[in-house]
């Protein structure tokens, strides 16, 4: 059995197009001595335009662009692309969800029939190692934390060192590349008459229906939380001793509705209202710093008191 780790590095990304400049994959044998290793360099026929994460300039590939202009298009490595991917070989890559929907893009542009081949995900198996996925691992932070040197976005050495990665979890976990699959129950994603399925596995079920409970949760408490407050404001006392104070509590006093109730019969009897916004208030509580939301009501003039400090003042 073969298997193929690749990498797609592109000139542009859209919505509805990717254009490919490289391709780049190793083949090894199920003990990742390596047997193949090469970059098919492709001109894109667009220019290029890169952005970093938050979608600002700043991602640099390390070719020289004006080369791409003389290597073949998409189309004329197609069948080769084609052939390596789906011909009895493991194919695997690096948060490969995003590779394989370049390749889907590609052939929907060139009018291409579509790509038909599962394919695994090394981000994927390490989310499930460290059973964590609340978080996109980077191919650079694994290489570091596995010790696998690499030059970023060079697709052959991305490619590679997704292959050394793939090693190195595998060594870690005493098992081997099919060992992690069925270690975590991973159910590889598909291609297939350009409609992609990702992967899943227990593990990454498990998270989906924990935090499906979770907003069920938080919305449940949201809901009791301003019924409470829309109901019992306008029934304030008037004149109290924190007349003209308006507070506004961090997101998980509103959904602590215990504690969140017992201070608003407490404001609320003593003539202080309640306001959702920030912007609003003249009071912010919270447990901590206050987050984002803290910020934003201390910057509109808000005064920040912890929460220990009001229940300790509203003799609670």
């Amino acid at each position: 059995m073969k298997y193929v780790f690749f990498d797609i590095e592109c000139a542009c990304v859209y919505k509805n197009a990717a254009k490919m400049c490289a391709f780049g994959y190793v083949v090894t044998d199920e003990n990742f001595r390596l047997l193949e290793k090469e970059d098919v360099l492709l001109n894109p026929r667009g220019k290029f335009h890169l952005t970093g994460r938050k979608g600002g300039e700043g991602l640099v590939l390390p070719y020289e662009y004006e080369d791409f202009k003389k290597y073949p298009t998409f189309p004329a490595e197609y069948e080769r692309i084609k052939k390596l991917l789906e011909e009895d070989s493991v194919v695997c890559g690096h948060a490969t969800i995003n590779d394989v929907n370049y390749l889907n893009l590609e052939t929907k542009r060139y009018k291409l029939p579509s790509f038909r081949f599962e394919f695994y995900d090394t981000q994927f198996f390490y989310m499930n190692a460290e059973n964590d996925f609340t978080r996109q691992y980077g191919l650079q932070a694994m290489a570091e934390e596995l010790g696998v040197e690499f030059t970023p976005h060079r697709a052959v050495d991305d490619a590679y060192a997704t292959m050394r990665v793939c090693e190195k979890l595998c060594a870690r976990e005493g098992t081997d590349f099919m060992g992690l699959v069925a270690k975590y129950a991973v159910r590889g994603g598909k291609i297939a008459n350009y409609k992609i399925r990702n992967l899943t596995s227990s593990g990454h079920q498990r998270y989906l229906t924990e935090r499906e409970r979770q907003r069920e949760e938080h919305f449940k408490a949201h809901e009791e939380f301003y019924r409470f407050v829309n109901k019992n404001m306008h029934r304030r006392k008037r004149g109290g001793s924190l007349e003209g104070k308006v507070f506004c509590f961090a997101r998980d006093i509103e959904d602590d509705v215990a504690v969140s109730r017992k201070l608003l019969e407490v404001i609320f009897a003593s003539g202080g209202r309640y306001t959702s916004h920030p912007t609003e208030c003249n009071v912010y509580i919270a447990r901590e710093d206050g987050g984002m939301r803290g910020s934003t009501a201390v910057t509109a003039g808000a005064a920040f008191i912890p929460l220990e400090t009001l229940e300790a003042a509203l003799n609670m």
